[in-house]
């Protein structure tokens, strides 16, 4: 049985306002979701894209066997380091060794009703 694909494309990357809900714990944020149904662990390199400048390519991630790997986007540890301006439009790409699901994420609490966005990423 096949499991996801091995290249996935997300357009819509764009980190929000940080701020702060009052009386809840949450931050403007996004996330990439990895899911890897497979029985071996999936490498993958990340790459973002700028409209006004070069982008940052290869960046290494490993999904475990079996699992799922969550990754936020505002936390440069979990990014290879890598540290995404807020309120920038980006986008990315990720190419995997074997074949895997992504999914992405947003909080934005812009507004005092806040907003959470999630779609599946483009794969081919």
């Amino acid at each position: 049985m096949e499991n996801g694909k091995k290249n996935w494309y997300i357009a819509d990357g764009y980190l929000p306002y940080k701020g702060a809900v009052a009386d809840a714990n949450f931050e403007g944020h996004e996330a990439i979701m990895f899911l890897n149904c497979n029985e071996q662990d999936a490498t993958c390199y990340m790459d973002i894209y700028f409209e006004d400048k070069d982008p940052i390519k290869d960046i290494k991630m490993i999904i475990p066997a079996e699992r799922i790997k969550c990754v936020r986007v505002d936390h440069p540890d979990e990014m290879g380091g890598v540290l995404i301006e807020r309120q920038l439009q980006y986008s990315i790409r990720i190419r995997s060794d074997i074949n895997i699901v992504v999914q992405y994420g947003r909080m934005d609490i812009a507004q005092p009703n806040l907003s959470y966005i999630g779609l599946m990423g483009y794969s081919e």
